[in-house]
């Protein structure tokens, strides 16, 4: 797998975290301020968003990785059919990003001890994914931040537990990738309400800030003037 860092980071060897840790792609939304779903927008490498943000996670040592796909849908899976990660059709998608927080949340603690085809409202859209134990925490994120880094999501790893709770922060401002231990994921399904996410929840609750400044870029891509040059 070709590296997701940015050239000039150091990229450490792929080592799982001690703590097992699922990986949930956000890409359910239909991108209206963009002007089509962010999913499919290609790097400058060509790979469509929602497949290069899989790889940052699975890079990291996050297993099994989670998608959730919502607005064209055929077309995001489409581009997912080479990769080992499960998919997740969020059928309320239109609701916001809670509802596809909700959907790929709910798919993980219904997951047996060993993931390998999912198939329920889960899919798999490639190749089955690696056996895993029952993830412990998942690092969510959306398919909008095209400067995430697995070193970035490496560093908010090494606090995993099974009842943590942590955002990565840039500049001193929390951000994503966010991590949710398991205890937590009841509470986060029952809040997760329009496009808040686990926004709600998280303010109601101690998290850990972990600062990522030196090892990503937490910008998310709202609209065509936030793509990257060479993205599209």
């Amino acid at each position: 797998m070709k590296s997701t860092d940015s050239p000039d980071l150091p990229v450490a060897g792929l080592v799982p975290p001690d703590v097992p840790v699922a990986g949930l792609v956000l890409a359910a939304g239909a991108g209206r301020r963009m002007g089509r779903p962010k999913a499919l927008i290609r790097d400058g490498q060509g790979v469509p968003w929602v497949v290069r943000t899989a790889q940052v996670l699975a890079e990291a040592g996050c297993s099994p990785v989670v998608v959730v796909v919502g607005a064209s849908a055929d077309e995001v899976r489409a581009e997912l059919t080479t990769e080992p990660v499960q998919v997740v059709e969020a059928p309320n998608w239109p609701e916001g990003m809670s509802a596809s927080l909700r959907a790929g949340l709910g798919s993980l603690r219904n997951l047996p001890a060993a993931t390998s085809s999912a198939t329920s409202s889960a899919a798999s859209a490639g190749p089955p994914a690696e056996a895993a134990g029952v993830a412990e925490a998942v690092v969510v994120v959306p398919v909008d931040l095209p400067g995430l880094t697995s070193a970035a999501v490496r560093r908010v790893l090494e606090s995993a537990s099974t009842d943590a709770l942590v955002r990565a922060t840039y500049d001193g401002s929390p951000g994503h990738p966010a991590l949710i231990g398991r205890a937590h994921w009841d509470g986060v399904i029952a809040s997760a309400h329009g496009d808040a996410g686990a926004r709600d929840y998280l303010r109601a609750h101690r998290v850990e800030l972990v600062a990522c400044d030196d090892v990503g870029d937490g910008a998310d891509a709202d609209t065509p003037d936030d793509v990257p040059k060479g993205h599209g």
